[in-house]
């Protein structure tokens, strides 16, 4: 067997390993869990709009459009976000809905910066001030991260000296994944927490949930997504490896940042990417 055959034999084991530990963690996957509940939202309205509907209490919520992983970067060199999944009503109306495992990323800060990239994308130039959508920035999460035991933590403006609501109909809310009301946002949060499709109580949740675990087609679309994942998870180390050697390389040797970046081989396409992440 020459080198090449084996080299691409010990490929082939890898790439088998890598399936089958997908698989594993496939079983495990849960919707609070953003690569599968990316999955099971994304071309699905009639989910987006129930689960949307129970959180924000709106009870004909009616979207338009839908769509995950939505990325949104309209300013040049503004922080780029990538929604878990972002819908418009029939109203015009617009919602962020994001799951949070770590506490840390649900910072408020980040839902300042959700919510402001939202108002930044709906307005085009020309258009007036009150054109602004309301928009809901939803942040699940698997704690109860404030403690109270409360399902639902909306937070609004307000004018402080007076107690007076200021009304910019923005509304930021954060839900308590560990709460378990017996209403339909407790039982949906039970669910956004179970593995196994047979556990949960929303036969629609439930139904999406089984399709991505056990049909033939939807496993392949989630063991694709996991591959995709691990490719930018290996891209990326590769960048933070380059940044890392173009700093050291403009230090030790005073280089300006071109220079260093010629030194490196890195094609002159590719160049703008590093120099806007230094």
């Amino acid at each position: 067997m020459t080198e090449q055959e084996l080299q691409k034999k010990q490929q082939e084991l890898q790439k088998q390993r890598d399936h089958e530990a997908d698989l594993q963690r496939l079983r495990g996957f849960r919707p609070i869990d953003d690569t599968f509940m990316r999955c099971i939202y994304q071309d699905n309205i009639p989910l987006a709009e129930m689960t949307l509907s129970i959180i924000t209490g709106i009870k004909d919520l009616s979207l338009s459009k839908g769509e995950t992983q939505k990325d949104f970067k309209k300013l040049l060199g503004a922080r780029s976000i990538c929604l878990d999944y972002h819908g418009v009503d029939t109203e015009g109306n617009q919602y962020d809905l994001e799951v949070q495992k770590a506490d840390s990323g649900a910072r408020p800060e980040r839902a300042r910066y959700h919510s402001s990239v939202m108002d930044v994308e709906a307005l085009d130039a020309g258009q007036m001030f009150e054109e602004l959508p309301e928009t809901f920035t939803i942040f699940v999460t698997e704690h109860d991260i404030y403690g109270f035991g409360d399902g639902i933590y909306p937070v609004e403006r307000v004018i402080v000296t007076h107690g007076q609501m200021f009304n910019d109909r923005e509304h930021i809310l954060y839900v308590n994944g560990a709460y378990r009301g017996d209403d339909p946002l407790g039982e949906l949060m039970h669910d956004f927490c179970c593995s196994d499709p047979d556990d949960m109580r929303n036969k629609m949740l439930a139904d999406a949930s089984r399709y991505y675990k056990e049909d033939p087609k939807g496993v392949e679309i989630m063991c694709k997504a996991m591959e995709e994942m691990r490719e930018e998870s290996y891209q990326k180390g590769i960048e933070q490896n380059r940044l890392e050697s173009i700093k050291n390389i403009m230090k030790n040797l005073k280089l300006t940042v071109h220079q260093a970046m010629d030194a490196l081989g890195i094609p002159a396409d590719d160049q703008p990417k590093y120099l806007s992440k230094l």
